[in-house]
């Protein structure tokens, strides 16, 4: 018979850099899924790792082994803090997606470094990690994994909208569960911001100030991307080629590339959802008072923002969920949202 609690760690580490999210979590089946939180904290980036992940697209493979060693080890350092600091005495292991470095499913890769297998004899417990690799060799898209977790957890609002380095939201759509990458948001306006010597825009407030470029609106909002068929995920790389290109080449003040582009994703993100819909917002967006504001006169659906400990964890939560999933040899992942040849089970176990 297969246990009805578990006592999992989440890690997780986005695109945007805002740091390590680790979350302990109590996880009960009675028929449906439920969760507790018990500790939850951010481990912030150093100005280093910032430099040191944000660069690390560009380096060659065998730099960038070294780089998965380090980040490994470092990795396993803050997660043995975490347990030490909240004296987690009785684990049934550590669920970590690692850090993305490269996402490109249309040629059949992608990289998260820190889920190299010695991390679980520097943690001296079993760790379920490396969740996207077996999508895409199944011809899936290997992202987005959060939606099993939306479905099993959050089933009770219409959609699921997470707003991190890009936006990504879960829906029932015609009885399929749907979910995908909408547009990318804090990847793009973190850029921006940090040019005026801030990490983020407090609630928007710099956005709010500037000016907007119709121009530039029209542009961003006729990039190819939005007219493709599902399933569809993005990456760094379509930011870095697509995106940024146009932006830089209007010239204009940071302010003003902010308040365009908060229009344009807010714009592209309401695009898909239906009026008067239930929506939860998670993650760092929803602190940006100015985007959802937008986002609500745009869609007129019903913006729900949970408590803080939802918004800021909810990633770290789902992957915790993924590891029991895998755990048990229950699907995780599902084809109909990631294009895989099958539903499956995916990700790697190591035992100490």
């Amino acid at each position: 018979m297969k246990q009805e609690n578990y006592n999992v760690i989440g890690v997780m580490s986005g695109t945007s850099l805002d740091g390590i999210d680790l979350v302990n979590i109590r996880f009960t089946y009675k028929k449906d899924w439920t969760f507790e939180v018990i500790n939850a904290e951010t481990y912030e980036y150093s100005a280093d790792w910032k430099r040191t992940l944000k660069n690390a697209i560009h380096i060659d493979k065998e730099v960038l082994k070294d780089l998965d060693e380090r980040y490994t080890i470092f990795l396993a350092e803050i997660i043995s803090k975490f347990i030490q600091k909240n004296n987690i005495k009785e684990i049934d292991f550590v669920a970590s997606h690692g850090h993305t470095i490269f996402h490109k499913p249309e040629i059949g890769e992608t990289y998260q470094i820190g889920n190299m297998p010695f991390i679980a004899e520097k943690l001296s417990n079993k760790v379920i990690c490396d969740f996207r690799v077996q999508d895409v060799q199944l011809g899936g898209q290997g992202a987005p994994l959060v939606p099993i977790g939306d479905k099993l957890l959050f089933s009770d609002y219409d959609y699921c909208l997470n707003l991190g380095g890009f936006a990504n939201v879960s829906v029932m759509d015609d009885g399929v569960y749907r979910a995908f990458d909408i547009c990318a948001v804090n990847n793009v306006l973190n850029h921006y911001v940090h040019q005026l010597g801030f990490d983020y825009d407090d609630g928007g407030k710099i956005a709010s100030s500037g000016n907007l470029n119709s121009e530039l609106l029209e542009e961003l909002n006729s990039l190819p991307f939005y007219k493709k068929t599902f399933p569809k995920s993005l990456g760094i790389e379509w930011v870095e080629s697509d995106v940024l290109p146009i932006i830089d080449g209007y010239k204009i003040a940071p302010e003003d590339i902010l308040r365009t582009y908060v229009e344009h994703s807010a714009y592209q993100t309401a695009a898909v959802l239906k009026k008067s819909s239930s929506v939860l917002v998670t993650g760092g967006g929803a602190y940006n008072t100015f985007f959802i504001d937008k986002l609500k006169t745009y869609s007129g659906a019903d913006i729900f923002l949970p408590e803080n400990e939802i918004i800021e964890f909810k990633e770290a939560i789902i992957f915790g969920l993924l590891g029991v999933l895998k755990d048990r040899g229950e699907v995780n992942c599902l084809k109909a949202i990631t294009g895989a040849s099958k539903d499956h089970s995916s990700g790697k176990i190591y035992n100490p």
